[in-house]
Formats: C-alpha cells, structure tokens, sequence
C-alpha cells in the first residue's frame, strides 16, 4: 500500500504550557490556594507541566521548600509535573540539599558520560 507524498511540513500543534507566577513572602496559609491553582491549570490546559515563575519567591527558605513539593506533588497527583523558571541559585541549592530534584527551564538534561570513554585526549596518548 501506498500513500500520496504531503505537500508541507507535518501539522504539530504547539502548545505553551500555562504560567504560574509564584510571590513571596511564602506562608504556610497560601500553600493549599496554590495547590489548587497547580491542579486546576493542569486540567484546563490538558498540558503535562505547569512552569512556576519562581524569581519573586522571595529569600529560600523550608517553607518555599515544602510549597514547592506540595505543587509537585500536586501536579504528579493530576498527572503532570512542575517545572521552575527564574529559580534563584540559593533556592536550587537549598532543593538540592534536601534532594528535591526539579526541572529548571533552560536548563539541559544532565547525564553522566558513558563507562570507558576519555573525554580528553592529548596527542600522543595510548588508548586504554
């Protein structure tokens, strides 16, 4: 069976996942309205992510922490996950420290290099 060419480049539809703008000071009160907001923008887009405009969050503290998994949990709940924009580098280092891993916008995925291979080479070095 055969298929006539298509003239063009393939439909994709694209979609820009919805924005939630987070401000601080963060309070302990406010954390359940977000919640709600990170569910409800997940099902009134249909999108897998909400991106969380963090940068004026306010200074990092375990409070931002723990909003900060809520929403993920949250949004891992209604089946998507969040993804943080603006992050400040105390704030990542503070995730980091209690091993919450978030994806960042703009930021590549890390990996590690594979077994056995140099990532340098000198001229006149022997392969190993």
């Amino acid at each position: 069976m055969s298929w006539p060419p298509r003239g063009g480049l393939p439909i994709v539809e694209a979609t820009t996942p919805p924005v939630l703008t987070l401000t601080g000071p963060v309070t302990r009160p406010r954390v359940a309205g977000l919640v709600d907001d990170v569910r409800a923008l997940l099902e009134a887009a249909g999108a897998p992510v909400v991106v969380c405009d963090v940068a004026g969050i306010g200074p990092p503290g375990l409070v931002a922490v723990d909003l900060l998994a809520r929403l993920q949990l949250a949004a891992r709940r209604a089946g998507g996950h969040i993804r943080l924009r603006a992050p400040d580098p105390a704030l990542r280092a503070l995730l980091d420290l209690v091993g919450l891993r978030f994806e960042v916008e703009g930021q590549t995925e890390e990996r590690e290099p594979a077994l056995g291979v140099e990532v340098e080479v000198e001229p006149g070095d022997t392969a190993r």
